[in-house]
């Protein structure tokens, strides 16, 4: 069992920079490919980042690119999620997600782990 625990949230401003980890114990973290996720009260939960197993792959959301950027530190068991130039409507629940031997995948259904969640609130 792969437990996640996400950290970095809070309220910010419009145009602050956040950074979101995602941190594992007890596994080699280097194995699994890991996602970021959102999710707005009322709403499905929508694909943000993600870094394959190797880190050699990324993808994101066109509403981030440009702004946020996923990297890993493998010896640190720990994913990041830089997020700057936040904006009001980055506003949501942040949930990361593992997944071993993974790619860079968009998709809720290619991540078997999650996180309980981490509230990122952008003020006006």
């Amino acid at each position: 069992q792969v437990q996640l625990v996400e950290s970095g949230g809070g309220l910010v401003q419009a145009g602050d920079s956040v950074r979101l980890s995602c941190a594992t114990s007890g596994r080699t973290f280097s194995r699994y490919a890991v996602g970021w996720f959102r999710q707005a009260p009322g709403k499905e939960r929508e694909f943000v980042a993600a870094i394959n197993w190797s880190g050699g792959s990324t993808a994101y959301v066109d509403s981030v690119k440009g702004r946020f950027s996923i990297s890993r530190d493998n010896d640190n068991n720990t994913v990041y999620l830089q997020m700057n130039s936040l904006r009001p409507e980055d506003t949501d629940v942040y949930y990361c997600a593992a997944e071993a031997w993974g790619s860079a995948a968009s998709r809720l259904g290619s991540y078997r782990y999650w996180g309980k969640g981490i509230q990122v609130t952008v003020s006006t």
